[in-house]
């Protein structure tokens, strides 16, 4: 971060026994800062916070004014794999898609808003995904509260600017991660499409996390983390025919998978 080192750092982090949440704390912790790892899942050193919960999230910020007076950093990783072709998918998967990857932001965000506004600071990253920015067939629920969480962070950064409060949204696309074990949904093809590109992935968690401190490091807003996810992007952004080209044959490969 520009105006503030990492050493003594205050920074929560949801989602943080396992995958992206973990790799993250470990980069800050490395680096010096005071990291607070919060989860649904309950391990050692591990807040229990369920992110669909109100009431977690004013105990998970109770604990942090009385354990150091106030946060300087929330990140809002946890969320969950999911979607399914429009045919498919059931209006409960999307009800579970919004609730956990776009209210559990909107939750954090709105309970911690009034403790940055207090300090005159504070950093929120919110971890979406490059299908935030790019939507592949298949993935309509994701794609959906994934882009909703960027436009989320673009206005909390705009709204919170006056405050000295800054906003990132980070786009990575598929790294290796354990995301995939707890996928539900009915959509069998699209699972198994996407458990391969996790699995083949040439980028770990660990990567993600190097690039993301990066990012805020660099002041930089939208975080576009690796190669993958910035080719997707600058396609959509340069030559939206060839990208739609690309889309529409993606789509066609999934039908095949489910044939």
């Amino acid at each position: 971060m520009t105006d503030q080192p990492h050493q003594n750092l205050r920074v929560l982090i949801t989602g943080a026994a396992s995958g992206l949440g973990a790799a993250l704390a470990r980069a800050w912790e490395e680096r010096g800062a005071d990291v607070l790892r919060t989860d649904r899942a309950e391990a050692e050193g591990i807040l229990p916070l369920d992110i669909t919960s109100d009431g977690d999230w004013v105990a998970a910020r109770d604990h942090v004014e009385r354990t150091w007076g106030g946060l300087d950093v929330l990140v809002n990783n946890a969320g969950i794999a999911g979607g399914g072709r429009l045919d498919v998918a059931g209006i409960d998967e999307w009800q579970r898609l919004v609730d956990i990857n776009l209210l559990g932001a909107v939750r954090g965000t709105a309970t911690f808003t009034p403790v940055f506004k207090r300090q005159g600071s504070g950093r929120i990253v919110n971890i979406a995904s490059l299908a935030g920015l790019v939507h592949p067939a298949g993935m309509a629920g994701y794609n959906a509260t994934k882009a909703a969480v960027v436009a989320l962070t673009e206005t909390t950064g705009h709204e919170l600017a006056a405050h000295g409060v800054s906003a990132h949204a980070v786009c990575p696309s598929y790294f290796r991660t354990n995301l995939m074990a707890a996928v539900e949904g009915r959509d069998a093809a699209l699972q198994t499409v996407m458990t391969k590109l996790v699995e083949d992935s040439p980028t770990s968690a660990d990567d993600i996390a190097a690039a993301v401190l990066a990012g805020i490091d660099a002041g930089t807003e939208l975080i576009v983390p690796d190669d993958a996810a910035r080719a997707a992007y600058q396609l959509k952004l340069g030559d939206r025919a060839a990208y739609d080209a690309v889309m529409r044959a993606q789509a066609r490969k999934l039908d095949a998978v489910a044939e």
